[in-house]
């Protein structure tokens, strides 16, 4: 692992006011967040903060926040968000130098909405192939070293097949001694073996086991029976 615990302090902030208002952004200022495994998944509903958090992870640990590894910076012409210009960490023993020295940070940041874009100013070339396609060529390309690895939805272009080709990938670099921290909504990818799994919500967070999130006790009583959810929302 490269860290073991994220932290970010104030003196004083305003619980009215975003990002304060979001439950975890609050336990993460009084608790800090601890990383137990190489691999934690943030998992919650749209609204939860979990992009929050995975966003300014990366920020704290120099990433761009567009997107993109640690080599550029910056495409994005916006500072660092209001917590990830404060966040923190506490290095793992085989991360002291990679947190302290700048130089040594390897690391890459992919989300979503901005992923096309920045696999295309590393090389990538994504407009010849699919979106999907362009997300497995930066798993494939990027995804190498030991480094901190944020990932934000990373699912979002990817079919089954594909998701499974990722949980691969993200098994390797975490046994090559790299560090994954991914929001998510996938079932397929909160099952990997061996991950920590943090449910994010209006409790703020907390450590669950796969079988306990409500993501997957949602999408195991659809796939039994889709009727019980379509009746109330498909008009008859």
């Amino acid at each position: 692992m490269i860290v073991e615990r994220a932290y970010a302090h104030l003196s004083s902030y305003d619980e009215d006011t975003w990002p304060w208002s979001v439950p975890c952004v609050r336990q993460l200022l009084n608790e800090g967040l601890r990383f137990t495994a190489p691999v934690t998944f943030l998992v919650g509903e749209n609204g939860s903060g979990k992009s929050t958090l995975v966003e300014a992870l990366a920020e704290g640990f120099g990433l761009d926040s567009y997107g993109g590894s640690h080599d550029w910076r910056y495409a994005s012409p916006r500072g660092k968000s209001a917590l990830g210009e404060r966040m923190r960490f506490d290095a793992a023993p085989r991360g002291r130098r990679m947190v302290t020295s700048w130089s040594a940070r390897k690391g890459f940041f992919l989300r979503a909405e901005t992923a096309l874009d920045a696999l295309g100013r590393e090389g990538f070339s994504p407009d010849s192939v699919s979106h999907g396609e362009g997300f497995l060529a930066a798993f494939r390309g990027k995804f190498l070293h030991a480094g901190l690895y944020v990932l934000d939805e990373p699912e979002a272009a990817l079919s089954f097949s594909s998701c499974l080709e990722l949980i691969g990938h993200i098994d390797r670099l975490a046994k090559e001694g790299g560090q994954v921290i991914c929001a998510t909504h996938s079932p397929l990818l909160t099952a990997l073996p061996g991950a920590d799994i943090v449910e994010v919500g209006e409790h703020g967070m907390r450590r669950v086991a796969w079988r306990e999130l409500g993501v997957v006790d949602h999408w195991r009583r659809y796939m039994a029976d889709p009727h019980v959810y379509l009746r109330h929302i498909v008009e008859p």
